[in-house]
């Protein structure tokens, strides 16, 4: 289960970047990830669920998740298309020519944060 190793960096990015910032706490935490990736949602929660509670910055932190379809460039006549993770020949010309544009990406896109002098205020 890679959702393990997953969650766990995700979240050490979140604690050292809340660090970084002042933080009392990570309120949220919203990531992009293709279908490529090959991510279970259902692990993916859990391992999110058990890890979070290890620090005190995250223990009550969200995760939210974009999923990203897959789509490709046919090299052979230019059609850009989106697909599942098994069909990436070119609807269009019938090409197995095709090159991968989206739907590989794991990245996190923002993080919500709670900082001491918002708590106050």
């Amino acid at each position: 289960m890679h959702e393990l190793g997953l969650v766990s960096g995700i979240l050490d990015v979140a604690v050292k970047t809340a660090r970084e910032a002042g933080a009392s706490r990570v309120v949220s935490v919203s990531l992009r990830i293709g279908d490529m990736a090959e991510v279970n949602e259902e692990s993916m929660d859990f391992a999110w669920d058990i890890l979070r509670e290890d620090d005190p910055l995250t223990a009550e932190a969200t995760m939210q998740v974009e999923y990203v379809r897959p789509k490709s460039v046919c090299a052979e006549c230019g059609n850009e298309f989106e697909h599942d993770r098994f069909h990436l020949r070119c609807p269009a010309c019938g090409s197995r020519e095709t090159r991968l544009v989206a739907g590989r990406e794991m990245d996190i896109v923002s993080m919500e944060i709670e900082t001491p002098d918002e708590e106050d205020g």
